[in-house]
């Protein structure tokens, strides 16, 4: 870890933004009330003025007691100010806010401070992401704040600490190891003067997931806990480990286990304890990583450490044996229900898998699991055991299955609500199928490899948009049953969050910003962002006048989504990113931002030959850039649909930007080890894909498989 001199040093010579804006725009206003976010601050659910964490306080439950904005006044409410973004391509994040400042992390953790009565631009501060670990994902999802500074992971593994006042760096450290296959994505979290943060990776090759914590006026690590065993020769980091270790088999550790922690952490000040959300198994297929069964711990579990020194107090697992990457890494919710008839002090939690569970978080023990909606998997959650019953042909024994939900979640990343009004928790729920096939794959001879690092089959079809829907679900967590639904555009939509004003905020994929009545789902105002999101908001109070924030841009995983995503016409660089403020009487107007697209036209070079033999070479090739550029070369988000693109029709343009790094500065990482050749084979798959129409018999083949698919998982299901 580097000192804070030579923090300051590096400081200077990487953001001089910082300096220009910082000096330029006094924050004499904030400093005059400055506010001290420590344990105190963020265990206080009372006090709505900030919203200076990922959660708002400790409990995550994304509620503020902010109520000038309400069910009566909610026609006044209109746009205050927006900003616009334009030098970062992902904003699928929630800002902070302390003391009239707001502050957001946006693309590659480029953090932005901005005065939050007028938009202006305070300070910015660019890490400079290594651009072999822009390939990984899409940006940062969260930041922390804690006594006077702010803090945000990088996509190369790195966590910093820049002064709040001034965007100067304090200090950085690695967090990952250098070459590996780590990433951080998710909002680092502060507590009792310390910061812990996860990671991601898990998709990308051999990772053992772990959660580190550092003191946060430092950087100085304190501890790390490890989610799954390693190689038993070389010894186990603790006696839970050890314990682990048996609930696998074969060689695990080649492969690295899998396991992240690459979003929920959640504190819980009563017990001083750090509950974790761990992620999928590496690789995916349950069968190749464990070839004699078992339940592999830690994966896809709840876990319960001491938050001062780490040692393991209980977990629960959701997923025993997970083939589905189906992550418990979705945001766990603190809260006291009465629950027959007596106060239960319990975490809430909403995994991919579609079940919704009540945990004891004194005890770790299961109270109640139910279906959000529709699970074909697994039948139902024995409650003796805690364990699902999963129904026969899921974990595609024979081959290949066809399930409910797929590896998307019926609940993501994107976070719920909970109102200690109503009772109720809002989740933004989607509904899309997963298939998995693994056929060629045998555990005695299967290596891990570039494009094969799940264990499955590739997927290279285009989603279409029929394929999958959304909605906003309020759920009774007391006693397990939905209480009201309201449909969302599309199969992605926005992280929400709950106010004692009875109105619950989200952003959706089709440009608007709504709120629903919290009680009864009436959709009681919306406003056109000009873009779509899935960024979450968030709520604060500066002069006694309640204000509403939300960051709106089209990227992040609908990127890869193809024509599920592209429904919605935000394809392209040309789309806004921006953030809007809204506030009781605010009159402001957006800037003018493109329509949607309707469809993307691809465009051609008839002496263009495609090899076929090439292409299909590019095809596997394409694996590289499907996050961002969509499956089957159907762009769903921000990248360029490159179908359409002029660059792939020009060797040497091709070659200056995917080989060589030409727009590196607009997010598009760079790939050195591709070759001439491996080049060529992409362009003339991207060739293929641009004259690419579905023949009437390919649709009759595509209804006749699915149908055929369905009718053998209901014979597995009866055991037939």
């Amino acid at each position: 870890m580097r000192n804070s001199h030579q923090a300051r040093r590096r400081h200077h010579g990487r953001s001089l933004t910082t300096v220009v804006l910082g000096c330029g725009l006094t924050l004499c206003a904030s400093l005059a009330s400055a506010t001290t976010i420590d344990n105190t601050a963020l265990g206080n659910e009372q006090d709505g003025r900030n919203w200076a964490a990922w959660g708002r306080t400790f409990s995550e439950q994304r509620f503020s007691p902010l109520d000038q904005i309400n069910t009566q006044t909610i026609g006044r409410l209109g746009l205050a100010w927006s900003m616009e973004v334009p030098d970062v391509w992902n904003v699928s994040t929630q800002p902070l806010e302390v003391d009239g400042t707001i502050y957001f992390a946006a693309g590659y953790s480029v953090i932005h401070a901005v005065d939050a009565l007028t938009g202006k631009l305070l300070w910015k501060y660019d890490p400079k992401v290594d651009p072999l670990k822009m390939r990984m994902a899409w940006g940062s999802r969260g930041m922390a704040y804690w006594n006077g500074k702010v803090y945000a992971g990088v996509q190369d593994g790195r966590l910093y600490a820049l002064d709040a006042k001034t965007g100067a760096l304090l200090w950085e450290t690695l967090t990952t190891e250098p070459g590996d296959n780590r990433y951080i994505t998710g909002a680092p979290r502060v507590f009792n003067g310390k910061i812990i943060v996860g990671h991601g990776g898990a998709d990308f090759g051999q990772v053992r997931g772990y959660v580190t914590v550092y003191d946060a006026e430092t950087g100085k690590q304190d501890w790390r806990w490890y989610a799954v065993p390693g190689n038993p020769a070389d010894g186990f980091e603790s006696p839970e480990l050890e314990m682990a270790a048996k609930t696998w088999t074969g060689e695990w550790w080649k492969f690295g286990g899998g396991g992240t922690v690459w979003n929920a952490m959640t504190y819980d000040p009563e017990f001083n304890r750090i509950y974790l959300g761990t992620g999928n198994g590496s690789p995916w297929n349950h069968k190749l990583r464990s070839p004699d069964g078992g339940d592999n711990l830690f994966l896809c579990s709840v876990v319960a450490l001491d938050a001062d020194t780490g040692a393991y107090l209980w977990h629960y697992q959701t997923t025993p044996g997970e083939s589905w990457d189906f992550n418990s890494t979705m945001d766990m919710v603190l809260a006291t229900l009465e629950i027959d008839g007596k106060p239960r002090k319990v975490l809430m939690h909403a995994p991919k898998n579609g079940f919704f569970y009540v945990i004891d978080r004194e005890t770790g023990r299961l109270i109640s699991a139910e279906k959000l909606g529709k699970v074909t998997w697994a039948d139902h959650i024995d409650m003796a055991t805690g364990r699902p019953v999963e129904v026969p042909g899921a974990r595609y024994e024979d081959g290949e299955a066809l399930i409910w939900p797929g590896s998307g979640g019926m609940h993501n990343w994107h976070p719920m609500a909970f109102s200690p009004d109503t009772g109720l928790v809002y989740i933004p729920t989607r509904n899309l199928a997963g298939y998995y096939n693994d056929e060629g794959r045998d555990p005695k001879t299967w290596k891990m490899v570039p494009g094969d690092v799940l264990g499955l089959k590739g997927f290279f079809d285009d989603i279409p948009k029929e394929a999958g829907s959304s909605a906003l679900l309020a759920w009774d967590p007391v006693h397990q049953k939905k209480v009201w639904e309201q449909p969302t555009p599309g199969a992605t939509n926005g992280g929400v969050i709950v106010t004692h004003g009875g109105l619950v905020f989200q952003g959706r994929a089709d440009g608007r910003f709504v709120v629903n009545d919290a009680k009864t789902g009436d959709e009681l105002w919306s406003h056109d962002m000009g873009v779509g999101t899935q960024a979450p908001p968030m709520t604060f109070e500066v002069d006694g006048k309640q204000y509403v924030s939300i960051l709106a841009g089209w990227g992040g995983a609908p990127s890869l989504l193809g024509s599920l995503s592209a429904q919605h016409g935000w394809v392209g660089r040309q789309y806004p990113r921006r953030l809007l403020t809204f506030a009781l009487d605010g009159h402001e107007r957006l800037p003018p931002s493109p329509a949607p697209i309707a469809k993307v036209e691809p465009i051609d070079d008839p002496a263009f030959v495609v090899d076929p033999k090439r292409a299909e070479q590019g095809k596997h090739l394409y694996s590289r850039c499907v996050i961002c550029h969509g499956t089957a070369a159907v762009a769903g988000g921000y990248a360029p649909d490159l179908r359409a693109s002029a660059i792939p029709l020009s060797a040497d343009a091709f070659k200056a930007i995917v080989h060589d790094g030409g727009l590196l500065s607009r997010g598009m990482p760079v790939f050195p080890e591709l070759s001439d050749e491996d080049l060529d084979s992409l362009r003339h798959y991207i060739r293929e894909r641009a004259r690419y129409e579905p023949s009437a018999w390919d649709q009759i083949k595509a209804i006749w498989n699915y149908v055929v698919l369905l009718i053998k998982m209901q014979l597995a299901k009866h055991g037939w």
